[in-house]
């Protein structure tokens, strides 16, 4: 089993953090903070030992924020000297949020200086809730800054729906003011970067589609591979849904003369294994005919009622007359994100976003072990 994700705050680091910030004031309450930040500790999840660390070093640092800033920034590695980094400045983060936002510019600069050392996505957010156009007045200025983290923290920072992280209400309605930010990292040299960009614009076709189609069209034109690769992996909550200017922007016109057929190897499937189905496509039409194939499996709810989630499969050229066969296992086994129930589920072929074949099948769930 992999570690839990509450044991990256733990004790221990707790400690070394104490260590850190004190050595750069000598009126710091190491003790104190310790006592305060491990009080409870193992018995929280993730998240809530954040939040005790945060508060211990609300009670332990200076009252006056500047005075506190200089320390934290003082406690960040520099020139071979360790000191706060990766999962301690989690804390930090929260700490900046609940106290920096009276103190606008300091509090984002120290972000600014966090982020090479541990994301600082998630202290920005509640500045740009905040202040949203001050916020990104400043945030703006980021993304020609030589250090590639502060650069991405620009475009995750921004994400309307990061996880894990606060929604940003306003970017959700109207994200239009964060375009010009992704547009100006969408060549960014480091992929790292790159991607982050795409994840941001697929965040915002989940509320926008129509808006991000377009800006994936107004850019395409001309794009380098590394480009394109973003644009498509910014399309593809579209693509999944079959948007048709998003299926255009990658050459995928709506599919005519086709037929697809779809076999079931096994129209009843024990939990833990798997369906195993074929898909042949002929293009029965004049022209050659690029296609996007994915399936969807219509999940049964607890009410009974079906609930559709969109898998990739392949893309596939096909010329007058030709067909393709695609031999597919979709494992029906447990996993965190979904709960199964038994009864009569569906598989549908999707090509170019258009239901063209389906099939039912059974979902029988193993018997209890008798007790």
């Amino acid at each position: 089993m992999p570690e839990p994700l509450k044991n990256l705050l733990h004790e221990a680091l707790v400690g070394d953090m104490a260590d850190r910030i004190a050595g750069n004031t000598p009126t710091f309450d190491k003790n104190r903070f310790v006592t305060l930040a491990t009080e409870g500790l193992t018995a929280l999840e993730l998240m809530e030992r954040s939040a005790l660390i945060r508060d211990a070093l609300l009670a332990t640092l200076p009252g006056d924020f500047w005075e506190a800033a200089a320390i934290l920034k003082a406690s960040l590695p520099a020139a071979g000297r360790p000191g706060l980094s990766g999962w301690m400045l989690l804390p930090v983060n929260q700490f900046i949020a609940a106290r920096g936002l009276d103190h606008f510019d300091l509090g984002l600069d120290l972000l600014k200086a966090l982020t090479p050392h541990f994301t600082a996505e998630y202290g920005i957010r509640p500045f740009i809730h905040r202040d949203q156009q001050r916020a990104l007045a400043i945030i703006s200025g980021w993304v020609d800054d030589p250090d590639q983290h502060v650069r991405r923290l620009a475009s995750e920072g921004t994400r309307p729906r990061l996880p894990w992280a606060m929604r940003l209400p306003q970017l959700v309605k109207d994200p239009a003011p964060i375009l010009p930010i992704l547009t100006a990292l969408m060549d960014d040299p480091e992929d790292y970067v790159r991607r982050s960009v795409a994840n941001s614009l697929n965040d915002v076709a989940k509320d926008h589609p129509d808006l991000v189609a377009a800006f994936i069209a107004g850019h395409i034109d001309g794009a380098s591979s590394e480009r394109r690769w973003l644009l498509k992996h910014a399309s593809r909550t579209l693509l999944k849904n079959g948007h048709a200017q998003a299926l255009a922007n990658f050459g995928f016109a709506a599919a005519a003369s086709l037929k697809c057929e779809l076999r079931l190897q096994n129209a009843e499937v024990m939990f833990g294994a798997g369906l195993d189905f074929e898909i042949r496509v002929t293009n029965a039409g004049e022209i050659t005919q690029s296609l996007m194939i994915d399936y969807a499996i219509h999940h049964v709810k607890s009410d009974g009622s079906l609930s559709p989630k969109v898998f990739k499969c392949k893309a596939i050229k096909l010329a007058p007359g030709q067909s393709h066969t695609i031999e597919r296992r979709h494992a029906m086994r447990p996993i965190t994100t979904r709960r199964y129930y038994p009864g009569e589920h569906r598989i549908a072929i999707l090509v170019n976003g258009v239901e063209t074949a389906s099939q039912r099948f059974v979902l029988v769930m193993p018997s209890p072990d008798p007790a």
